[in-house]
């Protein structure tokens, strides 16, 4: 699902800022953003925020601002350091330049002079797992709050299929009236055929009765209907509502298969846009 959280922490030595952010998708992609002193402990912080989110492409940042800056967390590489003057002094030779910048040349070569950041101070590392979590909080009342607008698209979506069952059954007297004559014209003639066979007739319109009814369709539908709104009170998982839209699609299928009537696919039509806002729906709730 959807969702954002941020929090940040200050304290005399340092400043600590976490970001949390996903978008749908089907499986978990946790992509991490942490300074270079928390490598050690990337496992475990990916461990922890995926079981939280659990699903969707997702993004945490943290970063760090250190207030105050030890002595010994400044060094310098005397033995590169010296490498570096000493070819650029045989450079300068060689080339017949000016000497008089060299040191300030080397002092600025990469790795020459550096902040030793690789060691984990674990009062920092307290305060970035207190941090995590008040991110993950916001970040988890996000989702909640988006969750229940999905509920609620959700049940409207389902309680628009319902709708349609009444419908049907409207027209049904009407789907009854228009198949009962074409049934008499058709009888008409085939009672005027010389090779009219009244037991296979009889047989073949027991057949198409029982093809023609559709009431277990619409019984079975309604509750499937009432129970995707009983799962939606009990905050459940995607899988499970899918599972759900499935069985109400069989039905609705079956309804139009049988329809023999335009007014009745009309509905059909119209039953199925709602399965489908539903299925898409249900794919962002984990």
């Amino acid at each position: 699902m959807t969702g954002y959280g941020m929090a940040e922490k200050h304290t005399e030595n340092y400043s600590v800022k976490v970001e949390l952010r996903s978008l749908n998708g089907k499986y978990l992609d946790l992509s991490l953003r942490v300074p270079r002193f928390l490598m050690p402990k990337e496992i475990e912080i990916r461990n922890t925020f995926g079981k939280q989110i659990e699903r969707g492409s997702a993004t945490l940042s943290i970063n760090v601002v250190k207030h105050k800056v030890n002595e010994n967390d400044i060094q310098i590489n005397d033995a590169l350091a010296g490498q570096y003057y000493k070819k650029l002094m045989q450079l300068s030779e060689n080339l017949n330049a000016p000497q008089h910048d060299i040191f300030r040349i080397t002092t600025m070569m990469q790795d020459v002079i550096y902040q030793d950041d690789e060691q984990l101070d674990e009062e920092l590392y307290s305060l970035v797992k207190q941090v995590g979590k008040l991110a993950y909080t916001e970040f988890d009342s996000f989702r909640l709050k988006e969750g229940e607008g999905l509920r609620s698209l959700l049940l409207g979506y389902s309680n628009n299929i319902a709708a349609g069952i009444p419908k049907i059954e409207a027209l049904e007297p009407l789907r009854t009236e228009s198949t009962k004559e074409r049934l008499q014209k058709n009888l008409k003639q085939l009672v005027d055929d010389e090779s009219f066979d009244k037991n296979r007739f009889e047989q073949e319109l027991i057949y198409y009765l029982e093809k023609y009814d559709i009431n277990e369709e619409k019984n079975r539908l309604q509750a499937h209907c009432d129970h995707f709104t009983e799962a939606l009170s009990k905050n459940p998982k995607g899988k499970s509502l899918n599972f759900i839209a499935q069985e109400m699609g069989r039905e609705i299928n079956t309804l139009g298969s049988k329809a023999n009537h335009a007014g009745i696919q009309k509905e059909v039509v119209t039953m199925k846009e709602e399965l489908e806002k539903i299925k898409e729906q249900a794919l962002n709730l984990l």
